[in-house]
């Protein structure tokens, strides 16, 4: 009786842990990790890692009783699965807040017509979960700017004459977080 006991658990576990293996999986393949870098000539390392959810015929941005993925006004981790990281290996000025060189916990808000962004101190974390607002280093409000679909939500880095644009697109959604160094 025991031994029957023992292997029904140990089947479950088993099934268990595979599924949970099954879902990792799919849900890194359906939006998989990436990291973007850059060093700037005067030295200044950006680095974020995120992941890339796609649009996949959905309403990514919009009101809640739309059902939009990605609700006016809600919380978003800035990708999908753990939270987007960025790392600084100098001081920087983020839309006109000093951030200390060191890594940060990205998340937006959406909006119509803009986005408000959020750099938190806490950033090892599961992205699906809000971050303490009270950690948050920097907030601030950035435009959106029109353009072409994007299917894959994707991050560039390029190097301005005194920093870096952090330039952020998906659906038909494009905003830039502006990066200075502070000397």
């Amino acid at each position: 009786m025991l031994k029957k006991v023992l292997i029904t658990v140990g089947l479950l576990v088993l099934i268990a842990v595979i599924g949970l293996l099954y879902l990792t999986y799919r849900n890194r393949s359906m939006s998989p990790p990436d990291e973007q870098r850059i060093t700037t000539t005067s030295g200044l390392d950006v680095r974020i890692n995120y992941s890339r959810p796609s649009v996949r015929d959905r309403l990514i941005f919009g009101p809640e009783e739309q059902e939009a993925l990605q609700a006016f006004g809600k919380y978003w981790r800035l990708g999908a699965n753990e939270a987007t990281v960025m790392e600084f290996s100098a001081p920087v000025r983020v839309a006109g807040y000093d951030l200390k060189a060191g890594t940060y916990g990205v998340y937006a808000v959406p909006g119509p017509d803009s986005f408000q962004i959020g750099f938190n101190t806490t950033w090892d974390r599961w992205g699906y979960e809000e971050p303490d607002y009270s950690q948050d280093a920097a907030s601030f409000m950035v435009p959106i700017e029109g353009h072409e679909h994007v299917e894959q939500f994707t991050i560039h880095l390029g190097e301005t004459d005194n920093g870096v644009r952090i330039i952020c697109e998906w659906d038909d959604v494009r905003f830039v977080i502006p990066v200075q160094e502070v000397k």
